[in-house]
């Protein structure tokens, strides 16, 4: 390890322990790098404009921050808890189950976990802890669980940031997030079904037959929203890229002029808390751009590679224990700074040992996700601790359960990587 490179990583990990954000600790401890090389400082900004510049697909992340946004902002979300509410509320622990299900439903249209938990997530909490039907830490921890498949099933924000750094077909990344993503709520919901037995939780009311078709035609529109994504993707119609376009202007549409739920003012918050989502965003992408000018710089990439195939490391082994140190940086990281930071040190490894790189990408953002909800870090366990006040010890109580079938889904899909890759290979994407 090169002097530049260490004292890079003492400025990065400083800064990071201290609190600094993340993106502006990486760009610092870039420029410590840079000056103390003797490099120009005037690498920064040129490393950052040609990866921003010369990456169409990072439009999609705006994009579908801002979709995610009008969907929650309007009625959008209420009328797809409806839905889910007389199709799946009359089993025991029915909203538990519809709380998986709007996840379902909704992660084909925000691309965002934590859309989803601070969007459908809080409305559902509210109704889930009505009359205590069920305790505040239980409804808190199975909406943390379930918002994480928001971005495993398409569209995904994490995937499009993995697909940049790999250079894998986003195509094929979205096609081979969708078995997943439904193991994922499967089994979230085998968990609540044991879970609701245990405890016996109340029947909710069901909705009578006759009410169903008058549900389904209001919550129809919004059930389309994922139906047009796809076939925009796939059958060529349109690029991932321009698929969040029309996906931001739908929901647009839908919420402002179909459902009459939008006023020019609630538009504007939106596009500015869209903006400044972004913008967070975008300072990780641009200090990852700079970091990883210096890994390669340092030849970091080529030596694990060499490292790897000298020992004759089985593929199998490799992904065991790249995943269990993702699932330790998940504690106290993000899952954006995992994909664009830690992930591309990797890639050379996955091509030297003939893993397919987009099942790598999916172990990489379903594992990111598992993070989000595991303690001490945890950010939608925060986000929902903020948006409902339900204390933070209740709700990490309840988790657990939660965290571990997540985690024996994840050991299926590293075991039987043709659970991922089959929608890949149907649809002629390779894999």
């Amino acid at each position: 390890m090169s002097l530049e490179l260490a004292l890079c990583l003492i400025v990065l990990f400083g800064l990071a322990g201290i609190g600094t954000p993340i993106g502006y600790a990486i760009m610092l401890a870039s420029l410590v790098y840079l000056a103390s090389g003797g490099m120009d400082l005037a690498l920064t900004g040129e490393k950052i404009l040609q990866g921003l510049y010369g990456s169409f697909v990072l439009l999609a992340v705006p994009l579908f921050i801002v979709a995610a946004n009008i969907m929650n902002a309007g009625t959008i979300s209420e009328r797809l808890l409806n839905f889910c509410i007389a199709i799946v509320g009359r089993f025991r622990g029915g909203l538990g189950h519809v709380n998986v299900v709007a996840s379902l439903i909704f992660s084909g249209m925000s691309g965002s976990a934590v859309a989803d938990a601070a969007g459908i997530g809080k409305i559902i909490i509210q109704m889930m802890t009505k009359e205590g039907r069920y305790s505040g830490g239980y409804a808190a921890a199975i909406t943390a669980a379930s918002a994480t498949i928001g971005p495993i099933i398409p569209p995904s924000i994490p995937m499009v940031l993995y697909a940049l750094v790999s250079n894998a077909s986003i195509g094929s990344l979205f096609l081979a997030g969708i078995v997943p993503g439904f193991l994922m709520g499967g089994l979230l919901m085998m968990m609540n079904a044991i879970i609701a037995r245990r405890r016996n939780f109340a029947l909710e009311e069901p909705v009578p037959v006759r009410e169903l078709p008058a549900i389904t035609g209001k919550a129809f529109p919004a059930l389309l929203m994922p139906v047009i994504l796809l076939y925009g993707i796939y059958g060529g119609v349109t690029t991932p890229t321009e698929a969040a376009a029309v996906a931001a202007l739908y929901a647009l549409i839908l919420a402002g002029f179909f459902y009459r739920a939008l006023s020019v003012k609630s538009l504007y918050q939106i596009f500015v808390e869209s903006a400044r989502s972004s913008a967070a965003v975008g300072v990780v992408i641009g200090g990852a751009l700079i970091l990883n000018f210096i890994v390669v710089s340092e030849n970091i990439p080529g030596m694990m590679s060499d490292f790897l195939t000298g020992i004759d490391m089985h593929p199998l082994l490799f992904l065991l224990l790249v995943n269990i140190l993702v699932l330790l940086l998940g504690c106290v990281l993000d899952a954006t700074t995992i994909i664009l930071v830690i992930v591309p040190l990797f890639i050379p490894a996955c091509n030297a040992l003939g893993i397919d790189l987009v099942h790598f990408g999916v172990l990489v953002v379903v594992n990111s996700m598992i993070g989000l909800i595991t303690p001490p870090y945890g950010i939608l366990l925060f986000v929902i601790n903020a948006v409902t006040g339900i204390p933070l010890r209740d709700i990490i109580r309840e988790v657990w359960l939660f965290l571990g079938v997540l985690l024996i889904g994840l050991l299926v899909m590293i075991l039987f990587p043709d659970l991922v890759l089959f929608l890949p290979r149907v649809f002629g994407y390779g894999g």
